[in-house]
């Protein structure tokens, strides 16, 4: 018999996510957290609200209404963090199992359905059950203390939409203003291409199809040191992170790609020693050097798929092999990215406060 495991991320910092699309309830468990933390339940929430459906600013978002209020259970008293396990729970409200009763013996292409079968022998076929982008909001509460953690170290998280669908952001992130992002509903910092990404929403909507896209992240003030440096490379638990969000296809930070183009000669980061401080004169690493990190702006790049749900009918088979037809019906995002920015963001965060404690741990002048 097959159980579901690996439902835990992190090493000291851990979030163990639970629950299902249609279920009763989303939640988590955070362990790890030292005593002590004061909780901005206003801000816990107001990232919460970033990723919620049923936003009506943000174009081709799903019609789902959801509060997505968080109740915490356990490991705060008065306002701070007491050590132990932080539970907390989002109550699904708005949950309309009945519109995937066709779905409990069809496969829909390039969703879970298949593999889940052939790995559990059943599945819930309820908006993806355990496979639904749903679950995503247990992570960006753990992220949102993971936040609160780090707020005192200087450590700022910022995500925003580079690309949607062949609308590209062609600026370099150092000339961008920041607190445009959230003015944007589909939070583009540059209102010419945000409306260029807005138009081809809506026309894509109109075809009943479906946008992807890519989500740009930066990550301010990071501290010298913080990383593994053999298997758990910071680079590479960020991938993790990242490629562990729904609908991700690809993961690149720094130079990425386009290092492999380059000569040595043209990629490497040359030191120099700038007002008594040690420091790179260029970037390329993305702030990451032998999996640890090396005080200079860490950013990367999160592919996002178009979602697999279209408003188009779409041949498939049903789990006996033969051909049927799945007809278009639900309440689904047109472009997933902009909603994904918080969740980035989120995962992001859950990264860098495990190595960030995990530090801590290993080195006796920071205790």
């Amino acid at each position: 018999m097959q159980h579901m495991s690996a439902n835990t991320f992190g090493t000291i910092f851990r979030l163990t996510s639970f629950g299902e699309s249609h279920g009763k309830a989303i939640g988590g468990i955070i362990d790890g957290c030292p005593a002590g933390l004061e909780m901005d339940f206003d801000f816990i929430q107001n990232e919460l609200d970033r990723r919620r459906p049923g936003q009506p600013q943000i174009p081709g978002a799903t019609s789902r209404k959801e509060d997505d209020k968080v109740e915490f259970l356990s490991g705060i008293f008065e306002n701070k963090t007491t050590g132990t396990p932080i539970g907390f729970v989002i109550w699904n409200k708005d949950h309309k199992p009945e519109d995937y009763n066709q779905l409990k013996d069809t496969y829909r292409p390039s969703h879970a359905d298949f593999t889940y079968q052939g790995k559990y022998g059943l599945r819930d076929y309820r908006g993806g059950g355990r496979a639904s982008v749903r679950e995503t909001a247990v992570r960006v509460v753990a992220g949102a203390v993971a936040k609160l953690l780090l707020k005192n170290t200087g450590i700022r998280f910022t995500a925003y939409v580079s690309q949607i669908g062949a609308i590209k952001l062609e600026k370099d992130y150092k000339t961008l203003e920041f607190q445009e992002i959230e003015k944007s509903p589909v939070r583009c910092p540059d209102e010419k291409v945000s409306g260029q990404m807005i138009k081809l929403i809506e026309e894509t909507k109109k075809e009943g199809d479906t946008l992807g896209g890519i989500i740009q992240c930066v990550i301010k003030n990071v501290p010298v040191g913080l990383g593994e440096p053999v298997f758990d490379k910071l680079h590479a638990e960020l991938a993790k992170a990242m490629l562990g969000i729904n609908a991700v296809k690809g993961f690149e930070y720094g130079s990425g790609f386009s290092a492999a183009g380059m000569k040595g000669s043209e990629h490497n980061d040359i030191f120099e020693n700038k007002d008594g401080k040690i420091v790179t004169k260029t970037n390329l690493s993305g702030g990451i050097q032998g999996g640890i990190s090396n005080g200079r702006d860490i950013y990367f790049n999160v592919a996002f798929k178009p979602l697999a749900t279209l408003m188009q009918d779409q041949q498939t088979v049903d789990s006996k092999g033969e051909n049927v037809v799945l007809k278009a019906k639900g309440r689904h995002d047109i472009c997933v990215v902009p909603r994904a920015v918080p969740i980035v963001e989120a995962m992001a965060a859950l990264a860098l406060v495990d190595f960030w404690l995990r530090g801590r741990v290993s080195n006796l002048d920071k205790i």
